[in-house]
């Protein structure tokens, strides 16, 4: 029972903090240290699949959330006034997603060798904090549009462009493209929707090819802590997510960058 209320604890960490601009890394280091690192409860291959599997509950969570934006993408939706109006489009979503997946696969292994320590994570939140007040300051007497439908595909590519920073562990995905999103001249919210649209299909890529190369690890034995912590991180996240949407207009983004520097001190003095 103890170990499933861990899994427990490590699904509400994954879901509170994962599309929040205060980076899941930072908070999983501290978590995963205390709790998914003891050897009596997963070894380090199944607590890396597990971790895997809590991110799914996650995505699951922004696909219900965004669940008629999705339709609309996929030319699903069978309204008709749909072909008329000006919508976000699917191609605006793949020039999002572009910069970061070339990246990505070409930079792999040398940001799996050289940016994954604990002083690389702290960087990163204070570096991530930085941005996202310089967003804040630059936005108030800038023209916003509201809307995700009134994107551009220069603005897309340029959101996919800050996307690009949050492949430094610890810098946050959403933090970087809800702050580039800002600074290209969109509402916080429509930063925000545009991030959490994109999330999907590279997180949900990522993790599914991370559990076909870990399938092996789905025993019975474990496969209770792996429901636990799913469905901790759906719920959680489905919280979150909707809390946070309906907040970000109004409190923008410093209060997580004060948040991010906050967590940073606090591991550099357990860690370091």
């Amino acid at each position: 029972m103890f170990d499933l209320l861990k899994a427990l604890i490590l699904g509400i960490v994954e879901g509170l903090t994962e599309f929040a601009p205060v980076s899941s890394t930072g908070h999983m280091i501290i978590v995963d240290d205390l709790l998914l690192k003891s050897k009596e409860i997963l070894t380090e291959p199944v607590a890396n699949t597990f971790k895997v599997v809590i991110q799914l509950g996650s995505i699951l969570a922004v696909v219900i959330v965004f669940k008629d934006r999705f339709i609309d993408l996929l030319g699903l939706n069978r309204k008709k006034h749909y072909a008329t109006e000006n919508r976000l489009k699917l191609g605006q979503v793949i020039v999002g997603l572009l910069p970061a997946a070339v990246l990505g696969l070409l930079f792999e292994d040398f940001i799996d060798e050289h940016l994954f320590s604990i002083n690389t994570v702290i960087y990163s939140l204070v570096a991530g904090a930085i941005l996202m007040i310089i967003a804040d300051i630059v936005s108030r007497n800038k023209p916003q549009i509201n809307t995700i439908d009134k994107i551009t595909y220069k603005q897309a590519l340029g959101v996919g462009l800050f996307q690009c920073i949050a492949l430094w562990p610890g810098f946050s995905r959403s933090g970087a493209t809800i702050s580039g999103g800002v600074l290209l001249g969109m509402s916080h919210r429509a930063a925000a929707d545009f991030t959490f649209i994109m999330a999907v299909p590279v997180m949900a890529g990522a993790s599914f090819l991370s559990l076909l190369k870990n399938w092996q690890y789905f025993s019975m034995d474990v496969l209770p802590f792996f429901i636990i912590g799913f469905i901790s991180a759906f719920v959680f996240a489905l919280v979150s997510i909707r809390f946070f949407l309906k907040l970000i207009n109004r409190i923008k983004l410093l209060p997580f960058a004060i948040y991010r520097i906050i967590i940073a001190i606090i591991i550099y003095i357990v860690f370091l």
